[in-house]
């Protein structure tokens, strides 16, 4: 077994998230640490050192003291990923508060909800834009006395809370972190909703700290030392959260905050990352990047192309049928294409995670066939979050890989994935029926089904509750289904409909020239694609007709959660008459 680097620190020996920091600050000092957009460094990059980091946290936190924030009080965030989240949210654990993260997309009314329903005593916002929908909500949440804004921000009337600046706070002189316990509570993170409204998941320092554990476990034989972090999925989920920032700095990795989708090549180019971790809808995009950049190649380049996929997937599914031929052919193809693949993604990744969502196994032996090594992992908010991922000695990519040391996992007799351990949740925030309905004898009720391999290796088949039942009483994942359209070149978006009825039906976001207007031609192209996707189905999943969706399914029109999950439950009130009518008409 390989030992940990000189640079990690162990997670269970520590107390508190923040003894994480504390602990790499006096050992790395002044080594870079956090590098955010707009600061003086190469390429627009700032650099804040680890000691440096360290000394801001103490101050922040000593500030948030002044005004009146106690231990157990709540403080929201509201920011872009960049290095004072990270800073804010160790100053709000420093100072004992629970940090209360709020993704960028809300509305008015769900910032209003997230502070009220937590009880949040302060909040901390980072632009004015984003200040601009964070405080009319903020004004309506009776216990939110404080707003403290990162950068300026204009108020022509008063709102019923003070406004604070960020240096401000930071003029404070540091103070001793708060000391705690691993059961204290460290956060609240809601969840992104995708059947209602969110619930406040509460989760402890210990269960976060374990989770770390896991994943040192994992990642044993990866030879982690000098890592480089590139942050991409918003830190207000639970996912980037611990796997983007608490596990990072337990191994003394820098860490790189990308801006957006728009643009992550030139990020990746920028930070050369090592590790990063995303959600499926992001390896799709990039593979569409990949692809559309190959059909416009030379028929030699597409030709190499297709056959480094080929050959790579014989490398994973069944390496002894590899010829000598191929053996020697994929060692050029290695120079020719994968190392050109590689350097578009930085040139040193040693593997990307995908979790938050299922991966299609497609697009996960895409990236592997061309010498891109994607880990795809599972978990929940409710369990700090990771409960399993896939080693990257031991690739199954079909799988989520075996459960995390540190915690029991078992399959109910229904199929339901059932996990105990300190990671769980200590339940949610004001709810105690939602809690005593999700967590029973200590057992996390996961609501997804599932069930192991030979090899221990954890196979996700579906949802409990988005389970289709036709009207034959066959069970039909709708996941499987739209991860066989979406593979088409032609359909970017889907959400198949069939419960209690005789065969399937789907709302479809067109892609590339099937997207260019309403017309005929449009939807065969759409139709044809389907026909295809239909052929690798079994008949109960095929899909028999499809409506054209009015606009693309996104965070922003609320179709989607933050973390690119599909909100069935609003489709359904948008486009459930029309769906219906499919069956009528």
């Amino acid at each position: 077994m390989t030992e940990p680097s000189s640079q990690s620190v162990d997670p269970a020996k520590a107390a508190l998230l923040t003894d994480l920091l504390f602990t790499q600050a006096e050992r790395l000092g002044d080594k870079p640490f956090l590098h955010g957009r707009g600061g003086d460094g190469d390429a627009g990059w700032g650099t804040i050192t680890w000691a440096e980091a360290a000394d801001q946290v103490l101050r922040l936190a000593a500030g948030l003291a002044g005004l009146g924030i106690n231990p157990g009080d709540r403080v929201g965030i509201v920011s872009e990923n960049r290095p004072q989240w990270l800073i804010a949210d160790h100053a709000i654990m420093a100072a004992g508060a629970i940090s209360v993260p709020a993704y960028t997309t809300n509305t008015e009314d769900d910032h209003h909800h997230v502070l009220a329903d937590s009880g949040a005593s302060a909040v901390i916002v980072s632009t004015a834009a984003l200040a601009q929908k964070l405080m009319p909500g903020a004004a309506r949440a009776d216990r939110c006395r404080h707003v403290i804004t990162m950068e300026p921000v204009a108020v022509d009337q008063s709102l019923g809370f003070e406004l604070h600046g960020w240096d401000d706070l930071l003029a404070q002189e540091p103070a001793a972190p708060h000391a705690g316990v691993r059961s204290d509570t460290a956060c609240i993170i809601y969840t992104s909703g995708t059947g209602g409204v969110p619930k406040g998941v509460m989760l402890s320092h210990g269960a976060i700290l374990a989770n770390c554990k896991g994943i040192h476990r994992v990642f044993r034989n990866a030879g982690l030392k000098d890592e480089v972090f590139l942050s991409f999925l918003p830190l207000s989920h639970s996912y980037e959260h611990t796997a983007g920032q608490f596990f990072p700095i337990s191994i003394g990795a820098e860490i790189y905050y990308a801006a957006g989708t728009d643009t992550i090549t030139q990020d990746m180019a920028d930070a050369h990352p090592t590790i990063m971790t995303a959600v499926p809808r992001l390896y799709e995009v990039l593979r569409n990047r990949v692809t559309l950049g190959v059909a416009h190649a030379s028929p030699a380049r597409r030709s190499l192309f297709q056959r480094t996929l080929e050959i790579g997937r014989k490398r994973f599914e069944a390496p002894d049928t590899i010829t000598p031929w191929e053996r020697l052919l994929d060692i050029v193809l290695e120079r020719l294409v994968r190392d050109k693949v590689r350097a578009r993604f930085g040139g040193r990744l040693k593997f990307m995670v995908s979790g938050g969502a299922p991966l299609n196994p497609e697009v996960g032996m895409f990236f592997l066939s061309l010498g891109i090594n994607i880990l795809q992992g599972y978990g929940l908010t409710e369990s700090a979050p990771v409960i399993s991922c896939n080693p990257p000695d031991k690739i199954k990519i079909a799988t989520v890989g075996p459960p995390i040391a540190g915690l029991e996992c078992r399959i109910a007799g229904d199929g339901e994935i059932l996990v105990r351990g300190e990671l769980v949740m200590q339940g949610y925030w004001n709810r105690p029926e939602a809690t005593s309905e999700a967590v029973h004898d200590g057992w996390l009720h996961t609501g997804d089904i599932g069930e192991f391999d030979d090899d221990g290796y954890l196979r996700i088949t579906d949802r409990k509750k988005d389970i289709i039942v036709n009207s034959g009483g066959d069970n039909i994942s709708p996941q499987r289904v739209e991860g066989f359209l979406t593979l088409e070149p032609e359909i970017s978006q889907a959400m198949v409909f069939g419960d209690k009825r005789s065969h399937l039906v789907a709302v479809i976001v067109p892609e590339g020239a099937a997207a260019d207007g309403r017309s005929s031609a449009a939807r065969e192209l759409v139709a044809a694609a389907m026909e295809r996707a239909n052929a690798a189905l079994a008949p109960i999943e095929q899909v028999r007709r499809f409506i054209l969706a009015d606009q693309p399914f996104t965070v922003e029109n609320g179709q989607m959660t933050p973390t690119h999950k599909v909100r069935r439950h609003i489709l359904m009130g948008i486009y459930g008459e029309s769906l219906e009518a499919l069956y009528r008409s």
